[in-house]
């Protein structure tokens, strides 16, 4: 029993602690934390965040939400609203955007070790945790990251309400 073990217990603060895109975005299991199984990240988001229509070339994502409203497209797919409990699981190359649509949004992200680095690559650390101020996206840092992680950016968000 001497060896080292990966398991580990973080507490409703513990964890790194980013402000990406608009969303405070804590690393609950990482590469480093999971011996590269997977991460999961615990995201806060103001109305109206979204992402822009893409896919993940190599990895599969999936959301629980914990309390809020998302709006997903999911491929030809029209819109699809996630409420609290609700759970959305996109396919390895599937394109999808999602959008944020009450005041703020909670829930979790749970994906493979590279894409949960690709979060903290579009991050910086948080000095608060709160949600950040409003600022533009440093859309030269996403696109590198994207092309780094293997992320197609396939255009802007679908329109509300059309798939």
């Amino acid at each position: 029993m001497g060896e080292s073990s990966n398991s580990y217990v973080l507490h409703e603060n513990d964890g790194e602690a980013v402000w990406s895109l608009g969303c405070l975005t804590t690393f609950k299991a990482t590469s480093e934390l999971t011996g590269g199984s997977f991460a999961l990240v615990d995201e806060l988001a103001p109305r109206s965040q979204g992402t822009p229509l893409h896919r993940h070339v190599d990895d599969e994502e999936s959301f629980y939400i914990i309390d809020g409203e998302l709006v997903f497209h999911l491929g030809d797919s029209g819109p699809i609203n996630a409420t609290a409990g609700a759970f959305v699981h996109i396919a390895k190359g599937e394109p999808h955007a999602f959008r944020v649509e009450s005041e703020r949004a909670h829930y979790l992200i749970l994906t493979t070790s590279q894409h949960g680095a690709f979060y903290r690559a579009i991050g910086t650390p948080a000095p608060r945790r709160e949600l950040p101020p409003d600022a533009p996206w440093d859309l030269e840092m996403v696109m590198a990251a994207a092309e780094r992680f293997n992320v197609e950016i396939l255009g802007p968000p679908p329109e509300r309400g059309t798939g």
